[in-house]
């Protein structure tokens, strides 16, 4: 009950009764300009304006001398001059552990139409990230229930991954299993640009009942204005630092990293900002850096984000703006690929292509050596495909090819299974494909990292 009455008494002292209050001064085609509001009001501020036919909510994205240039919400119709904008409180939220099992919107307030009570410590949705010379480095291998990110491409508390692909190769399904099976304390999952009937397909269909009991969804859909689609990344990000803070370890699951920089590319084209890179403007690579930096290992006593980006390439084109951008920041990235899709393995990783920079920390030299003879195998059989399917390499000719063409199906059949018990049985399943040693019935606990 103390609880309660504190979180009841943080919300209502948030309550501002008394706001300045501008007026619309001109009306272009994507925003509106204000003019007679307080000279302390900045870049990011948020206003409603009261128009004949409702109201309509802005942000401040441009300031001049004695006026300000605010990107609506909605659509413009029924704005007129002189309209009331009135200037409204800092946004803030305050993350609670009861938020686990709902769906909110980029402000906090719930999808759901049920009652959401904040908790007890306001926050900023743009928080800087942990000191560097402060935070810890990457942490403990964590469990996936993947026999693939279990051994060949393993993930750790702290790192932070993205996850490159098209559309329609299980990007969405391997998100949530990932959110499912991943051993962390609280998934938090930002849905950027969602489609709305996708929101709620992935909350029950993929999710479901056992995703969500620990997890908090944040979803701004595609027909949202630029400035909420770009506010759901950072809002999904200060709920994973307020859990962090607490020492959980927080896996925070952003979809996807490219629609929140196509929506900040909506909002600097429209204060004024020029077009660069593909039509990108030149702080898209620093407003992914600021996003991508708040997650990964804590300071001292606090958790840690684990964090994967989902980031859209057409084609498979790795070199997009965006996918290269994220190459440089995060430490690894997972490569899905449609020819593999089509084969119907999933998840459709091509590991060639993939990396974790987790590695060789992450893992002991009996089980480097084991990854980089897999890798060798791979590689080996892939070189040769084309020649196997047609017809035209004759066995004997290479001993490794022969060996790669003999193991590669089993290799295909181990990245597939969903259902690994635990690190060192997955290791254990590695060796026995490519040494044909016996494999253990149950792992040693202590052998888990």
């Amino acid at each position: 009950m103390s609880d309660l009455i504190a979180r009841a008494t943080s919300a209502l002292r948030a309550a501002k009764p008394a706001r300045p209050v501008g007026r619309v001064a001109a009306a272009h085609s994507a925003a509106l300009e204000i003019s007679g509001l307080p000279s302390d009001c900045r870049i990011g501020d948020r206003l409603r304006i009261l128009s004949a036919r409702g109201l309509i909510g802005a942000e401040i994205i441009r300031l001049d001398s004695g006026s300000c240039l605010a990107l609506p919400e909605g659509a413009l119709a029924g704005v007129s001059i002189g309209d009331p904008a009135v200037l409204l409180p800092p946004v803030g939220l305050a993350p609670d552990l009861d938020w686990c099992g709902r769906v909110i919107d980029p402000d906090g307030r719930p999808l759901d139409e049920r009652p959401l009570l904040p908790g007890v410590v306001q926050r900023r949705i743009d928080m800087p990230p942990p000191r560097p010379h402060a935070r810890r480095a990457m942490g403990a291998r964590v469990s996936t229930g993947f026999v693939l990110f279990n051994t060949l491409l393993p993930l750790v508390k702290g790192q932070r991954i993205g996850l490159f692909a098209g559309s329609g190769v299980g990007k969405s399904t391997l998100l949530g299993d990932l959110a499912r099976r991943i051993d962390a304390d609280v998934v938090v999952i930002g849905l950027v640009g969602e489609r709305g009937r996708e929101v709620r397909a992935f909350v029950e269909d993929v999710l479901g009942q056992e995703g969500m009991r620990r997890a908090v969804v944040v979803a701004a859909t595609s027909d949202r204005a630029p400035q909420v689609r770009r506010r759901c990344a950072q809002t999904a990000t200060a709920i994973a630092e307020s859990f962090r803070d607490q020492g959980l370890h927080v896996l925070l699951l952003i979809d996807s990293i490219t629609r929140f920089a196509e929506a900040h590319r909506e909002v600097a084209l429209a204060a004024g900002e020029n077009a660069a890179m593909r039509g990108f403007p030149a702080s898209t690579p620093s407003a992914i850096a600021a996003l991508c930096e708040r997650a990964g290992p804590g300071e001292a006593e606090q958790g840690d984000i684990t964090a994967v980006y989902s980031v859209l390439v057409s084609g498979s084109d790795m070199e997009e703006p965006v996918a290269d951008m994220l190459r440089g920041v995060l430490d690894g990235h997972v490569v899905l690929d449609r020819e593999i899709a089509e084969r119907g393995r999933f998840p459709a990783v091509d590991v060639l292509r993939s990396v974790s920079r987790s590695l060789p920390k992450a893992a002991t030299p009996a089980e480097n050596q084991l990854i980089a003879e897999a890798r060798s195998v791979l590689a080996g059989f892939d070189r040769v495909r084309l020649m196997v399917q047609a017809g035209l390499y004759s066995s004997g000719a290479d001993p490794a090819i022969d060996r790669a063409i003999k193991l590669c199906p089993k290799l295909e059949q181990l990245m597939s299974d969903k259902e690994a018990e635990g690190i060192a049985v997955s290791f254990a399943r590695l060796s026995k494909i490519l040494h044909n040693r016996a494999e253990p019935d149950t792992a040693d606990p202590s052998q888990e990292r």
